[in-house]
């Protein structure tokens, strides 16, 4: 694993971004095709911004899966991740090969063994996640499931998870926010040939200290990171602020 700091969240996003745009170039130029999953939220934003506006990448040859989707929530609602991906990546690239994850309580299960279908039809080339507050992947919230096989999972929200929801603003308070959720399970996501981690804010720096320097563990679920081959951690001043710098140097040694 290697991590990189910032100084701040845009030449955090910046980096990242660029990292992204040659993985994706490479990729399309040596087999014609790339296979990404995505996130949303708040620690997203400026990444994605800053990805759509670079150059050379045909994202008509792009195949693009998102992470994890609220159960029950409409999808014009401003928290779905749905309408996320659509205005922030989908509408500024013309991509047009993607697949979501429709949270509708009554089509869940058909949406899981769909969508599974399509995401094990082929190696993903790169992986963008964040690492929530509670130190989640996805929506696998501590302690989360490191051992099933399964593509996807329904997940139960914990309390921290659905506060931050509300805190960076998607809901008015805690009791909108819904308890469950469709999540990329864990190991799945490990099983992507690159994953790009962009984590900026001081409200994630606990979160990030747990995960980089404490022990690798369902009670951080994002610490399993450190297990995964070719993983970049992008954090800016804040977001590192806890960590010790003797971690910062190994790890960036490691890379």
């Amino acid at each position: 694993m290697i991590v990189k700091v910032f100084n701040d969240k845009g030449s955090l996003a910046q980096a990242a971004a660029e990292e992204a745009r040659t993985i994706l170039r490479e990729t399309i130029r040596d087999r014609g095709c790339a296979r990404i999953i995505a996130a949303t939220g708040n620690s997203q934003l400026e990444f994605l911004d800053a990805l759509t506006k670079a150059k050379d990448i045909d994202w008509q040859k792009v195949e693009m899966f998102h992470l994890d989707e609220y159960v029950g929530l409409d999808p014009a609602h401003p928290a779905s991740f749905r309408k996320y991906l659509r205005e922030h990546l989908i509408d500024k690239t013309g991509i047009s090969n993607y697949h979501f994850l429709d949270g509708d309580r009554q089509q869940v299960e058909h949406v899981l063994r769909d969508t599974a279908k399509a995401l094990l039809a082929a190696p993903i080339d790169v992986a963008f996640v964040g690492i929530g507050e509670n130190g989640h992947l996805a929506f696998n919230d501590p302690p989360a499931d490191f051992e099933t096989e399964e593509p996807f999972l329904i997940v139960k929200l914990d309390e921290a998870c659905r506060r931050q929801q509300v805190g960076e603003g998607w809901f008015a308070d805690i009791s909108q926010v819904p308890q469950q959720a469709i999540s990329m399970s864990v190991r799945q996501i490990l099983k992507a040939k690159q994953i790009i981690c962009i984590v900026p804010d001081a409200r994630k720096a606990n979160a990030v200290k747990l995960c980089v320097e404490g022990e690798i563990s369902p009670t951080a679920p994002a610490s399993i990171l450190r297990t995964h081959p070719a993983t970049t951690i992008y954090l800016d001043r804040e977001s590192s602020a806890m960590l010790n710098p003797k971690t910062l140097s190994t790890f960036a040694a490691a890379g």
